[in-house]
């Protein structure tokens, strides 16, 4: 990839090309973010605006069709690209990254168009539990509507948050790859949240829970998670460690809660402990 990308800066012609072309194909939304990421990360957001208005439109079409993921991703992925440009942290960066996030899904951006009821009746005819348990619901006064509203939002737009790190962090890639070899390791291996910033995410999730927000109580623990990994790949980096023990550490994440809740937990204690300081000093 790390040729496609040299080949795509070396004009704006070839990355409006292949960012408007990728915006269009289904499932590969993710490859233009990236492409839109790299530019913004290197040229700065107005020299990237045509990029962005050659992905943007493909992919606005995309939201008109009622997927309005491709164009969340992509703009999301160019302002976290434009903060982490300015800031240069990338802590600072999922932050912003987060709070747009959590206004998109409060608008009700990623709720189906026609809201949660077509899906809910799809739910009913394929399954009878379903349907017995959404009636059971309704008799004790749940809006069964607005429940399911709440989740498809949440979940959305927990999907385009994760999506559009991934993004931004393979867009960083290429840009360490091209212009600065292992900038991007090292400044990943070094992501760490503050104590004030884990603050705010507590905040942020006793906020959500007080006025019955959930998705902003879900979405406020995706910078720990971020940060959780970036220790286990500090740690693996500062050891020595061969690349199979990522590739288990991965297969984990993917496949158990209990893996999530101790790299949670992890970063949490982090914040404190600071492992990785430690590690370096004892060696």
């Amino acid at each position: 990839m790390l040729g496609l990308a040299r080949w795509i800066m070396r004009g704006t012609p070839q990355a409006v090309g292949v960012a408007a072309l990728t915006a269009l194909v289904p499932w590969l939304f993710w490859f233009s973010a990236a492409v839109a990421g790299l530019v913004t990360l290197r040229r700065g957001l107005t020299s990237a605006a045509p990029v962005l208005i050659a992905a943007a439109i493909p992919a606005g079409w995309w939201w008109m069709e009622g997927d309005s993921v491709p164009l969340a991703s992509i703009l999301l992925v160019a302002l976290m690209a434009t903060v982490l440009r300015a800031r240069m942290r990338w802590t600072d960066t999922l932050l912003a990254g987060t709070a747009v996030c959590m206004v998109l899904v409060h608008l009700g951006i990623f709720v189906p168009v026609g809201g949660a009821g077509p899906l809910l009746d799809e739910l009913r005819r394929s399954s009878t539990e379903v349907s017995s348990m959404l009636d059971r619901l309704s008799a004790q006064g749940v809006d069964t509507q607005q429940m399911a509203a709440l989740v498809i939002g949440g979940v959305t737009g927990l999907v385009v948050l994760m999506v559009s790190i991934g993004c931004l962090a393979l867009a960083r890639s290429w840009q360490a790859g091209l212009y600065n070899p292992g900038g991007f390791r090292t400044e990943f291996h070094t992501l760490k949240l503050s104590r004030g910033q884990l603050a705010l995410l507590l905040g942020a999730t006793a906020l959500g829970m007080l006025l019955a927000v959930p998705a902003a109580s879900l979405l406020a623990w995706v910078p720990l998670l971020v940060a959780g990994v970036a220790l286990v790949h500090g740690l693996i980096g500062l050891k020595g460690m061969s690349g199979f023990w990522l590739v288990g550490f991965y297969a984990l994440l993917l496949t158990t809660w209990p893996t999530i809740l101790i790299v949670l937990l992890l970063a949490l204690v982090d914040t404190f402990a600071d492992f990785r300081g430690r590690l370096t000093r004892s060696d």
